[in-house]
């Protein structure tokens, strides 16, 4: 805590070249309404808060000007932990809210941030839209490719700064990085690939059991058809292998770096998606692929590959997670943290950009601690003055867009042509079927 703190103080690196390459053509925070001060202190409540957003409150609890004031989460414990965190972190003890509903409408909110289970990302964040709160989505953005496509919409009509966990973007060294990538420095770039790797465990067979007294069943499942019975092996953080509430590994960690890959070259939706892969390792309820490869075609010129590893962490270029850029005149790695290597087309080293901000392997909670609070600073100076953001919601939507299509691939065993226009599915009606989803009645996502 205190070498965090040390470190916002002395960090002086501005956020403001991050933009390059970071917002889509026309966006622009300044063109929002409710732009407050510059001096002004923004009020944020914490949206899901038992690990990655408890992780979160510390972040935002520390910096400049920003205060925790409420925390909302259905299970009790975690509230009391992130209440805790937030005064350990130089706050006041904020208050409690089980009920998003009842939380969006208090008018001493200004902003929120959201780290729910990812059935949760896309209704939340359209929620506090209507409810006038700039919001701060984590990855992915969406639970099924629909979700982007009325979040991108919303945040047109409500007008509200919205930035979305891409953090890597907001990484001085990635930014360079890019711009390496994108001025030529090794020719012309047709092919990148990008991993994750780890060895996560089992989760077993579940066994049906009472509900946990911490926690409210009924709304943690909230816009997410019903699953009667409650299962040991569902909370926490098992519930990304279920299709009823996450995205396997390629929502779940692919999105970070297929965001950088497309970022770097210059693409949005590609024109074909296809997928292969399955759970080899454990005979349990996991129904994502642990082990997986999806390709994203751009027409004839160009390929992204992303690598999902989840019970195998062995990595790639000595790191668990990175890409590699090929280009016509050499290479360019980068790995999980703030680093990267050139190499000509002679595989010989010719640049080596190092930082001692890096990224921790295997923590699934708060990996890359130090390197977010740039991230954390643009999107509060969005708010509080109009600064570009470098990964708003489009980003976010497009970048999980391509992960959720690589997923669909996956479950339908098929590969499909896509519009590169908005990335919507063609010519294959299986696929075109998982495009959204049934909601469980009274939480269907509308304008």
């Amino acid at each position: 805590m205190t070498t965090r703190r040390n470190f916002i103080k002395k960090a002086a690196i501005g956020t403001a070249a991050a933009s390059v390459g970071g917002v889509l053509p026309g966006f622009s925070a300044k063109s929002y309404n409710s732009i407050i001060g510059a001096n002004d202190k923004i009020r944020m409540a914490a949206i899901g808060v038992n690990s990655r957003g408890n992780a979160l409150a510390e972040g935002f609890a520390n910096e400049k000007n920003c205060e925790v004031t409420y925390v909302c989460d259905v299970d009790n414990r975690a509230m009391d932990k992130c209440s805790l965190t937030v005064l350990k972190n130089g706050g006041n003890t904020p208050k409690q809210e089980k009920d998003i509903r009842k939380l969006l409408e208090y008018k001493d909110i200004d902003a929120v941030f959201i780290a729910t289970p990812e059935h949760w990302h896309a209704p939340a964040a359209l929620m506090a839209m209507k409810a006038g709160k700039h919001v701060y989505l984590e990855k992915p953005t969406g639970h099924n490719p629909a979700e982007n496509e009325i979040l991108m919409e919303a945040v047109k009509k409500y007008k509200v700064v919205a930035a979305t966990g891409m953090q890597r973007r907001s990484w001085p060294n990635v930014i360079n990085a890019v711009q390496e990538v994108r001025s030529g420095a090794i020719g012309d770039v047709f092919f990148s690939k990008c991993w994750y790797s780890n060895n996560r465990p089992s989760i077993g067979v579940g066994k049906a059991t009472e509900v946990p007294e911490w926690l409210d069943w009924e709304l943690w499942q909230g816009p997410a058809p019903r699953v009667s019975n409650y299962k040991d092996n569902y909370l926490h953080y098992n519930w990304h292998w279920f299709y009823n509430w996450g995205t396997g590994e390629a929502g779940n960690n692919g999105v970070h770096f297929i965001d950088v890959v497309r970022w770097a070259m210059g693409l949005t939706f590609p024109t074909a998606v296809n997928s292969s892969g399955g759970r080899y390792y454990y005979n349990d309820d996991w129904e994502f692929p642990d082990s997986q490869v999806i390709n994203f075609e751009f027409g004839n010129e160009k390929l992204i590959t992303w690598e999902g590893k989840s019970a195998h962490g062995r990595g790639i270029e000595n790191s668990s997670v990175g890409a590699i850029f090929y280009g016509s005149e050499g290479s360019l790695v980068l790995g999980g943290g703030n680093a990267y290597k050139i190499y000509d087309k002679n595989d010989k080293e010719i640049k080596n950009v190092t930082s001692d901000m890096g990224f921790n392997a295997g923590d699934t909670i708060n990996p890359t601690q130090l390197l977010d609070h740039y991230h954390f600073l643009n999107f509060l100076d969005g708010i509080r003055k109009g600064t570009a953001l470098n990964a708003d919601i489009n980003v976010g939507c497009i970048s999980s867009t391509l992960a959720l299509l690589g997923n669909i691939a996956q479950r339908t065993k098929s590969s499909f042509m896509t519009n590169p226009v908005n990335g919507r599915i063609l010519d294959n009606k299986e696929a075109q079927s998982m495009w959204g989803r049934e909601y469980q009645k009274g939480w269907e996502m509308t304008i």
